[in-house]
């Protein structure tokens, strides 16, 4: 007992050596009761959590709601214990006590701003209707609240004044909240009507031009729409750009399980002309339109018997087209093709004739809606049509190259040159060559 006697009768002369060593005894309680917590509480629960058949507390864990709120102890116990402090200055009391209720708010605030994090991981994991219906926009609106009320409560425990005062001067305050918050508010409104009218969900592949945006929608916050273009870049859009703009969603083609083609071949209406007779004759061995050839030539038969019988000049007769028969077998060979959906628009059809020809396009869909089959099949098609246009009379308009006008101009050079080896006539030079 004579050191402890000793030890207070130097501490009398040395107030502030009390008070460095309150102060190092709280701390030091402080980073005790953070240990405990840390160290002892939360591996006690991580145990209890794997052992645990729930997957609801795996995603408390996971996030780290549990760890992000025990850094609250340590705040409270320093909250709670600085006012014991001897020799301390109450200007300093307040304000390290107010700091630490600031930082406890903070604490709880991002502990519950992780907490709906968590619910949104077993809402995507367990849900079925997650991809149509995300509720991640909901939750970060109710972040927001969270933070502001959270810095609301903040300052009032730091100048020691009644939230309700502070929330009460919102009102006037409103105007500024919805200037900055006005993206935030645009963004929540498109977000319902967005989930409200099933109008995109993420996985869907949309096309946005405005914003350059053309792939996958992989995430839908509140404020932002990110898409993962095809060439892997990823474009962010505004939520609200996706209600008071125009954007495809190309889920329906997705879900019809048909992709269209709709694609024409330019035909040289110089090639188009009547078929004869051996012409004819000839194309019936082509399988698929053999049929069509002979209730054509049937049809056209009795037609021009009757018209020769009626006294008409036989320049009335009908006769076939090799551009009619070529759309027949296209049609014949799109119905008996294995990779074109054939419950769906299927039709060979001839636009109107313009300066690079006459058009005959395909419109019909394919029975894969992946990409690449869609495009090998579509190359498939119009590959064997092209090689098939001369079996027809037919060409492919095509605008002429440097090869053509180098082979156009080939004749009147050769003679050129062919001139220019005989021997001049008289008063004549001879040509030079090129």
């Amino acid at each position: 007992m004579p050191y402890f006697d000793q030890a207070q009768n130097w501490l009398a002369d040395y107030p502030y050596a009390v008070t460095l060593l309150s102060l190092a005894a709280l701390f030091l309680l402080a980073w005790i009761a953070n240990f405990i917590v840390r160290r002892v509480l939360l591996r006690i629960a991580e145990r209890v959590v794997a052992a645990s058949s729930f997957k609801w507390d795996d995603a408390l864990l996971g996030r780290g709601v549990l760890s992000r709120l025990a850094h609250a102890v340590p705040a409270l116990v320093i909250a709670g214990g600085i006012g014991a402090v001897p020799g301390l200055h109450p200007a300093a009391v307040a304000v390290i006590g107010n700091v630490a209720l600031a930082y406890v708010a903070l604490t709880i605030a991002l502990s519950i701003s992780n907490l709906l994090d968590a619910v949104n991981d077993l809402y995507v994991a367990r849900s079925p209707k997650a991809r149509e219906r995300p509720i991640k926009g909901y939750l970060q609106v109710l972040k927001i609240i969270i933070f502001v009320l959270a810095a609301v409560l903040m300052v009032a425990a730091l100048i020691e004044r009644s939230p309700l005062l502070l929330l009460s001067g919102f009102g006037a305050m409103s105007a500024v909240l919805m200037l900055v918050f006005k993206d935030s508010i645009l963004s929540l409104v498109a977000s319902v009507q967005l989930s409200s009218n099933d109008m995109m969900r993420v996985g869907d592949w949309i096309e946005m031009p405005s914003q350059n945006a053309d792939g996958d929608v992989i995430d839908m916050a509140l404020n932002t729409v990110k898409v993962q273009n095809w060439d892997k870049t990823i474009t962010t859009i505004p939520t609200y750009k996706l209600i008071s703009e125009s954007f495809k969603n190309w889920r329906g083609m997705q879900e019809s399980g048909g992709r269209r083609i709709k694609r024409a071949l330019l035909i040289d209406q110089s090639s188009v002309r009547f078929l004869s007779d051996e012409e004819r004759d000839r194309l019936c061995r082509i399988a698929l339109i053999d049929a069509y050839l002979d209730a054509k030539r049937q049809e056209l038969e009795d037609w021009n018997r009757d018209l020769l019988a009626a006294g008409k000049d036989p320049v009335n007769t009908r006769r076939v087209t090799n551009i009619g028969t070529f759309r027949a077998y296209v049609e014949q060979y799109l119905r008996a093709h294995p990779g074109i959906h054939q419950g769906m628009t299927l039709m060979v059809r001839q636009l109107a004739p313009g300066p690079t020809g006459l058009p005959i396009e395909l419109y019909c869909f394919t029975a894969s809606v992946a990409w690449v089959d869609y495009e090998n099949t579509q190359s498939d098609i119009f590959d064997h049509l092209i090689a098939m246009l001369p079996e027809f009379g037919l060409r492919l308009y095509q605008a002429p190259g440097g090869a053509d006008l180098a082979q156009a101009f080939e004749g009147p050079r050769r003679r050129i040159e062919d001139g220019a080896g005989h021997a001049p006539q008289q008063g004549t030079e001879p040509l030079p060559r090129t």
